[in-house]
């Protein structure tokens, strides 16, 4: 709640940083560190959760996901992080938008002839959509 967002690549930083996403070269859950750039990197939601059935390359906000997201959907809900309602949810956010974020993002495509992963939306169109439409008379990007 009263985290400090710091934007940076400086190992020195970093370093200081109690949880490190996306940047580091580094997976290390002990130590909070969920990065996916380093070649040895392979794991996926089956490799890290063996109850799940996904085997696409987790990016960084995969592992975030993988780690954080039955605890945070639980107490959005208010509901026992190992109850039915929030495992429900758990596996549907995971298929139907996090997976695909992992994908696009590890660059693995969506498939040949039958397709891999479920394709609903793109962070792309998203952000698109936070955009003022081309003939709207405030062209303000700044405004909420």
């Amino acid at each position: 709640q009263d985290a400090e967002v710091v934007r940076t690549r400086d190992p020195q930083r970093l370093a200081q940083c109690d949880v490190v996403v996306d940047v580091g070269g580094e997976y290390d859950p002990e130590r909070h560190r969920y990065d996916h750039h380093q070649r040895s990197f392979t794991e996926s939601m089956r490799s890290l959760r063996p109850d799940k059935p996904w085997s696409t390359k987790l990016s960084s906000a995969g592992l975030v996901y993988c780690h954080f997201g039955s605890q945070i959907l639980a107490a959005l809900l208010g509901q026992p992080e190992d109850g039915p309602v929030v495992k429900a949810l758990y596996d549907k956010l995971y298929e139907n938008f996090v997976e695909e974020i992992d994908a696009i993002d590890n660059g693995i495509a969506q498939g040949e002839g039958e397709p891999r992963y479920a394709l609903t939306t793109t962070l792309s169109a998203r952000v698109g959509h936070l955009n003022p439409r081309w003939n709207d008379p405030d062209q303000d990007t700044e405004v909420g």
